[in-house]
């Protein structure tokens, strides 16, 4: 967690010192200067700042992981679906919910205000795949388990204990979910990584 935050606080410097130096070689605006901040601890670089980038960029996998465990918790509650556990199986689909949502939210705010520059660097970059294959991916699935989500629980709303086609389409939504969830987050450890590679390939300060 710590490695991540470095890199990706050393990924912004980075960023910032390409545009500087070579405006022409990436072809985008800079990002959005972050309207607040929280104090870091002290780095080997001197002392850091938490932007409001980073807390996104925690946050959209976070809450995606934890929408992906909370459909694991619904396929199993389902698969031994009966009256004592039918509540139990209503709230985890909630949670399943809110959890999707909000990872689509921050994704979709992240993406529309900072990954514009980032792109134009992954474009750069030995890895543009990253972007043409992945992101381009990504941006394709990630409205399927947004719809499972907000489906699931009106089909969890029902006695599933009693009702077997309600409980075998609870179980199929979830495993979509999980799916889908796992192939979204694969994706974007590689675009991640394309990034970093990027700058690396640059030879920005702070990149390595």
């Amino acid at each position: 967690m710590i490695a991540d935050s470095t890199l990706r606080s050393h990924r912004l410097e980075a960023l910032f010192e390409l545009q500087r130096a070579a405006p022409i070689w990436i072809n985008a605006k800079p990002r959005r200067p972050a309207r607040w901040c929280w104090p870091r601890a002290e780095g080997p670089d001197g002392p850091r700042k938490v932007i409001l980038s980073d807390i996104i960029l925690f946050a959209h996998p976070t809450f995606g992981v934890l929408g992906i465990l909370a459909a694991v918790w619904v396929f199993v509650e389902a698969l031994n679906a009966s009256e004592d556990n039918q509540k139990r199986i209503w709230y985890a689909s909630l949670v399943v919910t809110v959890c999707i949502v909000a990872a689509w939210i921050l994704g979709g705010f992240w993406y529309v205000n900072y990954y514009y520059a980032e792109k134009a660097v992954i474009l750069k970059g030995p890895w543009p795949w990253a972007h043409n294959i992945f992101m381009e991916t990504k941006e394709h699935l990630f409205f399927i388990p947004l719809i499972l989500a907000l489906y699931l629980p009106i089909a969890a709303a029902q006695k599933l204990a009693a009702n077997p086609t309600a409980r075998a389409m609870v179980m199929v939504v979830t495993m979509f979910v999980v799916l889908n969830g796992l192939v979204i987050e694969g994706a974007g450890a590689i675009i991640n990584y394309g990034a970093k590679v990027a700058f690396i390939h640059s030879g920005a300060k702070g990149s390595e």
